[in-house]
């Protein structure tokens, strides 16, 4: 009996592994039928490993967009290009100053290739009119987003 190239990701060193080697095929130039397939499959396997161990659970939707950020080495004029938005607007989002639209977060899921749950948290904002205090903070609450069916 032939043996599975790809199994269940069952380990946090096998879940390193397969995102190693669905990274290095997606930076291939040039696919074969047969490597489009395979990224097809780590893909599913290690997207299962996530809902499953929810490895962004514990960051806010600033900390992973950061923690994205400096995975992809995008910096915060990228974001701009690719979000159509102001610098301001970034730059508030990633000092907790603004909280993320429902397009936003939208664009960030396409982007990053995540479900907009990833980002669709409620997270403290620093609220402008209370920043000379030291606990002062206001609650970016849960957005409602339609689903695309």
């Amino acid at each position: 009996m032939e043996s599975l190239k790809y199994k269940v990701i069952k380990t946090k060193k096998q879940y390193d592994q397969y995102c190693s080697a669905l990274e290095g095929l997606c930076d291939m130039s040039k696919r074969t039928p047969a490597q489009n397939d395979e990224i097809e499959l780590l893909t599913l396997l290690v997207q299962k490993w996530d809902d499953d161990h929810k490895t962004f659970g514990e960051l806010d939707p600033v900390q992973l967009l950061k923690s994205l950020m400096a995975e992809h080495g995008i910096k915060a004029k990228d974001l701009v290009t690719s979000l159509h938005v102001s610098k301001g607007l970034v730059s508030d989002i990633l000092n907790y100053k603004k909280g993320l639209s429902k397009e936003i977060i939208r664009e960030l899921a396409a982007y990053f290739k995540l479900s907009q749950e990833a980002f669709n948290r409620p997270y403290k904002l620093v609220s402008p009119m209370n920043i000379h205090l030291k606990n002062a903070s206001v609650m970016n609450t849960e957005k409602r987003i339609a689903s695309a069916s």
